[in-house]
Order: C-alpha cells, then sequence, then structure tokens
C-alpha cells in the first residue's frame, strides 16, 4: 500500500516515547520507498492519495523510478501502514501519533493552539465551542483513524498482551 510511515522502535519503549521518526512513501509505479521530508510534507501527500492519484517517484525533485530506493523495508525499524485521505492538520493543531508499550497499536490526538490534548471527535467539538476565537475549523478535519503495526517489523523482545479475539479463540469450549 502507499504511503507508508515507519517508527524507529527502541529496545525498552515508553509510554509517550514512540513516535513516528521518519516519513517514506512507496512509488505506485516501481514500489520503491522514498523519504519525506517532514509530517507537512507527509500529511499532503496522505491527503491526495488515492488509487486515481497514486504517489510516484517523479512528485520528488530530481527524483525518477530509476534511482535507488531511499529507504528499505525491514525489520530494523518498526513499519506502520497509513491510510489515505486523511484530513490535513488544521493550523495552529499538531497531530500526534505514539505507539502502544506492546506494539499492539498507535494513538492519535490532536495538542490545541492552547496547548490542551484531545482525544476525541467528541472533545475536539467541546474544545472548538469553548474557544470562540478559533474560526473556520471544523470537527471533520480531525481525524483519529491511525496506522497499522507492520506485524513482521514489530522486535521479538517486545512482550505483546493476547488480543481480546486470541485470548476467547483459546478458551476451552464447555463440555
Amino acid at each position: 500500500m502507499a504511503n507508508t510511515g515507519y517508527i524507529d522502535t527502541l529496545k525498552k519503549p515508553q509510554t509517550g516515547t514512540n513516535t513516528i521518526g521518519l516519513y517514506a512513501v512507496q512509488c505506485g509505479e516501481c514500489f520503491k520507498r522514498r523519504l519525506i521530508s517532514n509530517e507537512e510534507e507527509c500529511e499532503v501527500i496522505r491527503r491526495n492519495l488515492s488509487l486515481l492519484e497514486p504517489f510516484t517517484c517523479n512528485k520528488k525533485p530530481d527524483v525518477s523510478c530509476a534511482d535507488p530506493a531511499d529507504i528499505e523495508k525491514d525489520a530494523t525499524r518498526t513499519w506502520v501502514i497509513d491510510k489515505p485521505n486523511i484530513p490535513r492538520t488544521p493550523v495552529g493543531f499538531k497531530r500526534k501519533l505514539v505507539l502502544r508499550r506492546d506494539f499492539s497499536k498507535l494513538d492519535a490526538h490532536y495538542v490545541t493552539p492552547t496547548g490542551k490534548k484531545v482525544r476525541s471527535s467528541t472533545e475536539v467539538a467541546k474544545y472548538l465551542e469553548e474557544n470562540p476565537k478559533i474560526k473556520g475549523v471544523s470537527v471533520t478535519e480531525f481525524s483519529f483513524t491511525v496506522p497499522k503495526v507492520v506485524e513482521e517489523t514489530i522486535p521479538k523482545d517486545i512482550e505483546r498482551k493476547p488480543s481480546a479475539k486470541k485470548a476467547k479463540d483459546s478458551k476451552p469450549a464447555d463440555t
């Protein structure tokens, strides 16, 4: 899938420290990964990404499919795959993604212009209502959709919690 971001892994993850370290996007033609210089550029690409308009190497200055990949997907980092068409973060707000200690998923929140963290659309709506000076911003401009962690890139030494489905499936059946 195009638009892949990845996270540098840490040996002993601590809450709040595992955030996106670098951004990369996969070319829709040659499938090579290209590093993206910053979060803002990545947001623009992610917002415009679709099957009708995939990212291609030639969208980066002086880069073509003939050039070697900027980075290879491997197990030296924990990779996540982002979803396309996520709205660009409104000006003054900052979208944060934090990897859980067990590497099971990321959590999304926004930091408002006043420094407050909002973790849901309901909290965004309440914040906007309480701050009428913030004009031209809608709840629909915020997405709490998070990238999917690529299982095979999770470090082997990370203690994983069993998922609710796995725990349910492993219970012995009543006889």
